[in-house]
């Protein structure tokens, strides 16, 4: 259920309004995510030349997952990139379901402002983690070899349509 005010007044919805952003960072925003990492050429095709997605452990997958800080008790919701036809593609967008290996896989995490200021790039990857404005878990060496993928990335955030007023249901 959705709380709405409008003009004072408080209404409750069952469902979010007719042709409304899904709320950013909940499973419909992470489809939309997914469209958006197969529709930008620097994702695709980068994290294939660096070998970037190759490296899976052999579980045919590499595993995103991203929250809001702000938003108490938030879940993630994840992001999986495969290989398909010489491509990084995203194969899944939604709930956060991976066991994450911090060996292949990455979990980002920053209070919502400043996924919207990293979404505008007023920032890069390398200012938002040396000032700790978006926290990290994963492989730092094979990140840092990825700063041009990762900060079209971090500007995904700001190409997909989301409510940010609203914090995603736990």
């Amino acid at each position: 259920m959705r709380k709405v005010a409008l003009s004072g007044i408080i209404l409750a919805l069952a469902s979010p309004l007719a042709g409304a952003a899904p709320v950013m960072m909940e499973p419909e925003w992470a489809q939309q995510m997914c469209k958006a990492w197969n529709a930008d050429a620097t994702l695709t095709g980068k994290l294939v030349e660096s070998e970037w997605v190759k490296n899976d452990k052999g579980r045919g997958y590499k595993a995103i997952q991203i929250y809001r800080t702000d938003c108490e008790g938030s879940p993630r919701v994840e992001l999986r990139v495969s290989e398909k036809d010489g491509k990084a593609m995203c194969v899944y967008g939604g709930k956060a379901e991976s066991k994450l290996d911090s060996g292949v896989d990455y979990l980002m995490w920053a209070e919502t402002p400043r996924w919207i200021e990293m979404g505008k790039g007023e920032y890069g990857p390398m200012r938002a983690m040396f000032f700790q404005r978006l926290r990290f878990d994963g492989p730092m060496m094979e990140a840092m070899g990825n700063m041009g993928p990762f900060a079209s990335f971090l500007l995904l955030v700001g190409k997909v349509p989301g409510d940010a007023n609203t914090c995603p249901a736990k």
